[in-house]
């Protein structure tokens, strides 16, 4: 069977490289019995891979049993999958099979299977290592041979770092994973897709069949589509059976497409444990870096005009302080002090300003910073003829503060 009809007798539409990637990797490892991993995010069609993958496996005549493991409340989860011994728990007034001894011979697709408690990953894991299981309330250890095919729309590397999710149960599953593409990745296909349920839906209630425009189709694919393949279908159902005419623009579309998810720009949200194309962080980062290169820009736009004799005199000696921290890093110095104009200018000639580097630190100065607080204490003080409030209000403290400094360096 190729490709085309595998697409036909499941009912892929599509043409999309990726998509045909993945349902070629499915083809391939159908026949085997490897452990498959679908990935994909949440409406993207995972489960129907799991269907490709079993009808085309010498177990198609077997059971196919696809468990929602989210779904599955905690405290009887065991007990679901594989089942319980009369007397195990209360309520529990007859033997039960799970659903591991139902399929045996089959197939069981466990979608999310993230969200499975760790105790029951433990279960998991012998059945995929050794085919082996024991029932709630039981000690009797039971046979089965079944298929598993997992999904999840997590990241369950993110889990296992968490320690949310086994790690050696995460190696076992994914022997061989198999990525969905969402919806925005296959943009060439949203048109067709959304046609396809749109006729569907028409005909099961009778109505006209809607036609798309050419800026309604554009509408479509610049969506994200968050909801991927489930959204766009109930978006295309809304459609066909609320519009009254056949003709559908894109103004039309935009009023059944959520505003808030329409933009294609990254967002800072990130869902814990989902997957990101886009992190906070490389976002920052991206800022950070962008930034940098505006200052940089700036600075040699200060410096040429500085060069080019566009900036007078008076405005280099108001802005001296900021000139020379912007154009520092340039001259690789500890401080750099500008002056204008030179000393062989004369009166009425305008030349470039001169940047004269000042000389670095030598050995002998003393950088302690005690020692050059208590400088500027005494400084202060001499200016303001030893007046302490109003030599703390030029230092910016207290005179409380003040009063304690001149104590500790015995000023007098």
């Amino acid at each position: 069977m190729d490709l085309q009809q595998v697409k036909q007798r499941f009912g892929i539409i599509g043409n999309s490289p990726k998509l045909h990637y993945a349902l070629e990797t499915a083809m391939r490892v159908a026949p085997t019995e490897l452990t498959v991993y679908v990935q994909g995010e949440s409406g993207a069609g995972k489960e129907s891979f799991s269907k490709i993958i079993h009808q085309l496996s010498p177990r198609k005549h077997g059971t196919f049993i696809a468990i929602n493991c989210g779904a599955l409340p905690e405290g009887t989860i065991n007990s679901e999958l594989f089942g319980h011994d009369k007397g195990a728990f209360t309520g529990a007034v007859d033997n039960r099979k799970g659903y591991f001894e139902s399929a045996n011979g089959g197939t069981i697709f466990l979608d999310e299977v993230g969200e499975l408690p760790l105790e029951t990953q433990s279960r998991l894991l012998r059945v995929l290592e050794n085919g082996e299981f024991i029932r709630v309330g039981s000690s009797k250890v039971q046979k089965t041979d079944v298929r598993i095919i997992t999904a999840t729309n997590k990241n369950l590397i993110t889990q296992v770092e968490e320690a949310k999710f086994r790690e050696d149960l995460y190696y076992r599953l994914s022997t061989l994973p198999i990525k969905v593409p969402p919806l925005r990745e296959r943009p060439n296909d949203v048109a067709l897709l959304f046609q396809k349920f749109a006729f569907d839906a028409s005909e099961k209630y009778r109505n006209a069949p809607i036609e798309l425009s050419l800026d309604a189709e554009q509408v479509l694919m610049n969506y994200r589509w968050p909801g991927n393949i489930r959204q766009l279908k109930n978006i295309a159902e809304q459609i066909a059976v609320l519009e009254q005419s056949p003709r559908i623009d894109g103004i039309t579309l935009r009023k059944y497409l959520p505003e808030r998810s329409e933009s294609t720009l990254p967002a800072l949200y990130k869902d814990k444990g989902a997957q990101s194309d886009v992190s906070e962080r490389d976002i920052f980062y991206k800022v950070l870096i962008d930034l940098k290169n505006d200052v940089a820009e700036l600075k040699k736009v200060v410096f040429g005009m500085i060069e080019n004799n566009q900036i007078d005199e008076e405005f280099v000696e108001n802005n001296k302080a900021v000139i020379t921290r912007v154009l520092a890093d340039d001259y690789k110095e500890s401080e750099t002090e500008i002056f204008a104009p030179s000393e062989n200018q004369s009166v009425g000639v305008q030349e470039p300003y001169v940047i004269v580097a000042q000389d670095t630190v030598s050995d002998n100065e003393v950088l302690s910073l005690e020692a050059k607080e208590e400088e500027l204490i005494r400084k202060a003080l001499l200016k303001n003829n030893g007046r302490r409030k109003k030599a703390a209000q030029e230092l910016g403290i207290s005179e409380r503060t003040l009063y304690r400094k001149i104590k500790q360096y015995e000023i007098d």
